[in-house]
């Protein structure tokens, strides 16, 4: 295959992910989706003309934790604080966590009935399949209402946090002892102490760098902070989110001293040019990512009536739990919030950052894609549905 044969196929996914943008835009079928099926559909093609090529899977975890990382950053930035929020947020949090913690736990009870492991082993296995995937809930939210979509990224992200702090958890505490919860205490509080002092570090960078390039040097700094915190279990994901809200909001601080440091001219510009920036770069991972993992693939493996019967039975307790959950506790859920509950990226993330002496054989990559593939048609049937009832309403 030569450079210019590579280039064509790189530069063509990158034209498809932006038609299937557009065709998300007005169909409420999510892009992810349709960029999981491009993969397929390579790797069929790759099959039948019996090509030999790059062992993607190498890459993938790159490319799925640089994508996750300017994902909630993107939404994040989307975000200004208010007061009036505080409910909102408060809400976020407590779904994610009620919904989350109630959700591994059953699937832990499945995959405990499925194989018969210790109820530890079934537990580790439980979390990926069990998180909210804000690479594509955020997206596929950008059409609800207001208060919903800001929901929808509050919760996924917190529910992307909430699952790496019990994941790493998991993995490092085979035993649960009381040092178990202190250790779990000092990196909490390393990660708010790592993450105030990164805001505000990278606030007065973005003011004092006159060189034309910045904005690629402050993200890189920010994954770098990010990959320093996840290398000693640090749920680095808090100071993404935090940067983002700081960002959008330290214009709203009022305190002289601050302002007089932090505050300059042109924030507002730089802001809007860093989060186009942010925007872009994401789709372009976004894009690579979804094609990548459909394409590693195998979806023959899907011709196990076993695997398909479990995947269904935890998408529907996934989904069950989310709905109870929602009719009770948000009055405001328009129900089109309760379809909005992917796995994707962030499952993809931790199940292949799962030790080797813990992971199950039926519980491998094709249940995993299915039960991503499966979340993802669930709730593009949830948004399409909603869109034809507001329709019909008018």
């Amino acid at each position: 295959m030569t450079t210019y044969t590579i280039l064509i196929i790189l530069s063509g996914l990158v034209i498809f992910s932006y038609l299937f943008d557009l065709i998300a835009s007005k169909t409420k079928l999510p892009s992810v989706l349709l960029l999981l099926l491009l993969g397929i559909g390579l790797r069929v093609l790759i099959d039948h003309l019996e090509l030999h090529t790059f062992d993607f899977l190498t890459i993938l975890p790159t490319l799925g934790t640089v994508g996750l990382i300017l994902i909630v950053f993107e939404g994040s930035l989307e975000l200004k604080y208010e007061r009036e929020k505080n409910k909102l947020i408060k809400g976020a949090f407590l779904s994610a966590l009620f919904i989350l913690t109630v959700t591994i736990l059953v699937i832990t009870f499945i995959i405990y009935q499925i194989t018969g492991k210790d109820l530890y082993t079934c537990f580790t296995n439980a979390i990926p399949f069990s998180v909210v995937s804000s690479a594509i809930a955020i997206p596929s939210a950008a059409a609800l209402n207001k208060k919903s979509k800001e929901f929808i990224i509050y919760e996924s992200s917190f529910s992307d946090i909430l699952g790496i702090i019990i994941f790493n958890f998991a993995i490092s505490n085979p035993h649960i002892s009381f040092s178990s919860f202190t250790g779990l205490a000092l990196n909490t509080a390393l990660i708010i102490i790592l993450s105030l002092i990164s805001c505000v570090t990278l606030l007065y960078l973005m003011g004092r760098i006159s060189h034309h390039i910045k904005f690629f040097l402050i993200i890189s700094i920010l994954i770098m902070v990010y990959a320093i915190g996840q290398s000693f279990h640090l749920s680095s994901l808090v100071l993404v989110l935090s940067f983002g809200l700081f960002l959008n909001n330290a214009d709203a601080i009022e305190h002289a001293y601050f302002r007089s440091i932090f505050i300059y001219k042109n924030l507002s510009n730089d802001l809007t040019q860093l989060y186009q920036l942010s925007a872009e770069s994401a789709f372009i991972i976004r894009t690579f990512f979804f094609v990548i993992f459909g394409f590693t693939m195998n979806i023959y493996a899907l011709n196990d009536h076993i695997v398909i019967a479990n995947g269904l039975i935890i998408l529907a307790s996934t989904f069950f739990i989310r709905f109870l959950y929602l009719k009770i506790f948000r009055k405001e859920n328009s129900g089109t919030e309760t379809f909005i509950a992917p796995r994707g990226l962030i499952s993809i993330l931790l199940y292949f950052n799962l030790p080797a002496y813990l992971k199950i054989p039926e519980v491998g990559t094709a249940f995993l894609f299915l039960v991503v593939l499966g979340s993802s048609i669930i709730m593009s049937i949830g948004l399409l549905s909603a869109k034809k009832a507001v329709k019909e309403a008018v």
